[in-house]
């Protein structure tokens, strides 16, 4: 059963186990078909995860919600924080903006120099919250929603994400992403609402993160409930 974080007459936010598609799919278990059936009601997917990726997700439960949520993701109003496990040390804080190109037919995303038909491109900015064991915990705010965009972005730079072994890590882990924080305005009362929860407390999280799972939460206007 999904745990659902935040529920109205317009969204629910919920968590994303890792290996379930975020998108409707007509043969796949995706977020789409078992909310609907969990909950009863119609959602639909304003925004994506990568499907070996998990974290909080907003999708909305009527048309209109469904129009206001992506007119604030293209808008950027819709805020969407990361946290990230890489190889290798990196220091401080930094944007990074690159041109990135899907290859539909091997499913990866490369960083290319030009711009030509079917380049995107991607922008993100990030700080290192801590190092450990060779290893640097990130957290990373999205600008651009581009497919494996962190992925892809971080790893060309020979800093991949510790389980990502599509983009060159070695370690056969799960992919240390999470979707930690999300937030919005709420499209019936306009008030700013925000939503987190903590990554899994296995590894390698619990090099950084000493302590058992933690509730997830959502917090609007300074109050959690």
């Amino acid at each position: 059963m999904l745990q659902i974080i935040h529920e109205t007459h317009d969204y629910i936010v919920c968590l994303k186990p890792a290996g379930l598609l975020s998108e409707s799919h007509a043969t796949r278990q995706n977020m789409v078909s078992s909310l609907t059936e969990q909950t009863g009601r119609t959602v639909w997917c304003v925004h994506r995860l990568d499907r070996d990726v998990g974290g909080v997700m907003v999708y909305a439960c009527t048309r209109e919600a469904a129009a206001d949520l992506s007119r604030q993701i293209a808008s950027r109003t819709l805020e969407k924080e990361y946290l990230a496990i890489a190889h290798g040390e990196l220091q401080g804080s930094g944007e990074l903006t690159d041109l990135l190109f899907k290859d539909s037919r091997s499913g990866r995303v490369f960083v290319v120099e030009r711009q030509r038909k079917g380049v995107k491109q991607a922008q993100l900015t990030y700080r290192t919250e801590a190092f450990a064991q060779g290893l640097s915990l990130l957290r990373i705010r999205l600008m651009t929603g581009r497919s494996n965009q962190i992925r892809v972005q971080f790893a060309s730079r020979q800093h991949p994400l510790v389980g990502d072994r599509k983009y060159g890590s070695s370690e056969k882990t799960p992919i240390a992403l999470f979707s930690h924080k999300i937030a919005f305005c709420d499209p019936s009362t306009g008030n700013r609402v925000s939503f987190r929860s903590d990554p899994p407390a296995d590894y390698p999280w619990n090099i950084f993160f000493a302590r058992k799972d933690a509730p997830a939460t959502a917090a609007e206007n300074g109050r959690t409930y």
